[in-house]
Order: structure tokens, then C-alpha cells, then sequence
């Protein structure tokens, strides 16, 4: 199992649509972490919209897929998804 590192950019124009929705992204991304396939995520602070993941996947599309069903990306929040496999050679996930 690999580790992925995930962006997503979210419209900025539906800032206030997400904020109904946000309760069940963060309870489905907390189960994500409880089944121990999502590491870490958050949004950024400041500068454009968007969020960070760190997801244990197979591979790239495989990262993906375990995004798939977050609500912000079904109801069509996020522009875009980034993924990069990530290799942590220092630290706590090293």
C-alpha cells in the first residue's frame, strides 16, 4: 500500500453551498480515516479554495477512488483533483 497526496481546488463561487454539506464530508472523510484510508485532510488557509488529503491506495486511481463518494465532490464543489504518490522518508509515517 502507497501513500497519495490529494488536492482538490473548490469553486469559489459555492463557498456558501458547501458550508450545508460540510457536516457530511467531514463525517464521511472521518470514516475514510477510521477504515485507515485517508491519513490526514484539510482545507488550506488562505490563497484559493481547496483542500489536502493523504490517502493509502494501491495507486493513483486507486486514491481517487477512495475519494469518490465524498460529498463535496459529488455535489460538484471540486474543480479539480491532483494526485502524486508521496514518499515520506522522514517522520512519523516513514
Amino acid at each position: 500500500m502507497a501513500i497519495f497526496a490529494v488536492e482538490y481546488v473548490y469553486d469559489p463561487a459555492r463557498s456558501t453551498e458547501m458550508d450545508a454539506v460540510r457536516p457530511a464530508h467531514r463525517a464521511h472523510t472521518a470514516g475514510l480515516n477510521e477504515q485507515g484510508a485517508l491519513i490526514a485532510s484539510g482545507p488550506w488557509v488562505g490563497g484559493r479554495p481547496g483542500a489536502f488529503f493523504l490517502v493509502r491506495a494501491e495507486s493513483e486511481e486507486g486514491a481517487l477512488d477512495v475519494l469518490a463518494e465524498d460529498p463535496f465532490f459529488l455535489d460538484g464543489f471540486v474543480l479539480s483533483r491532483t494526485v502524486r504518490q508521496w514518499n515520506p522518508v522522514t517522520g512519523n509515517l516513514a
